[in-house]
């Protein structure tokens, strides 16, 4: 029939805003992913969010419930790369952040004898400040912050970012309530990343997905005692 010999081609920009229907690429070179279908040659979105493209995947990242970054949030981040003077890192939303040397490390570094990763290196989780958000969605982050740290072990776990002011709770009587009876620390990124280390990190881990899921249901402070309580 002639159309597998269609040019594939791409219609969308990597993070571009796409509404559900709208067509995102066309030819059979590239592939469904998540919140993504297709349509003899066509693929198409599922639902509001923005594109992401990987090798031939295009898939849609949900705007409902995504992380959208604020100047002065707390977040915790990954290093996902590296340049000479910054660093690449993923924030848990549709936008990457950048950290310049000048804001990670507080010492004058000689640049053409250090190799950067000697600070932080490519998989390393930092609890970081948004530092600036421009226009077009750049992001800068920084470590010039009295809470700021790198985050050595334990295990992160994802909620909906909205959901975060529950889990600190009034004054932030929620958390403090699960690390003390995990014997966790446990840090919250305004991201919707929680990083738990400690005793009983299973526990911890239940109990905030528990508010999490929960959230909007009476009650929860008690559920929660009870749940940690239990300690199962």
């Amino acid at each position: 029939n002639g159309s597998d010999k269609m040019e594939s081609k791409l219609l969308v920009n990597e993070r571009q805003l796409v509404l559900p229907g709208e067509t995102l690429a066309t030819g059979l070179e590239y592939l469904p992913g998540a919140g993504c279908f297709r349509v003899e040659n066509e693929l198409k979105s599922k639902l509001l969010g923005l594109v992401k493209v990987k090798d031939r995947f295009v898939s849609i990242v949900p705007l409902a419930g995504v992380y959208i970054p604020r100047q002065g949030d707390g977040v915790i981040a990954v290093v996902e790369d590296l340049q000479s003077t910054f660093w690449i890192l993923s924030i848990n939303s549709p936008y990457d952040a950048i950290m310049q040397i000048g804001e990670a490390v507080g010492e004058y570094v000689d640049l053409s004898r250090t190799d950067i990763s000697s600070y932080y290196d490519i998989g390393d989780v930092v609890y970081a400040k948004v530092l600036s958000v421009s226009k077009s969605k750049q992001i800068q982050l920084t470590m010039n912050d009295p809470r700021a740290k790198k985050l050595v072990g334990g295990r992160m776990l994802h909620i909906t970012p909205s959901k975060v002011p529950r889990l600190i709770g009034k004054a932030g009587t929620m958390v403090e309530m699960i690390k003390s009876k995990t014997e966790c620390q446990i840090v919250v990124g305004q991201n919707g990343v929680v990083w738990i280390k400690g005793q009983k990190e299973g526990l911890a881990a239940k109990a905030i997905l528990t508010i999490e899921r929960e959230s909007h249901i009476e009650g929860l402070t008690e559920r929660i005692t009870e749940l940690l309580e239990k300690g199962e």
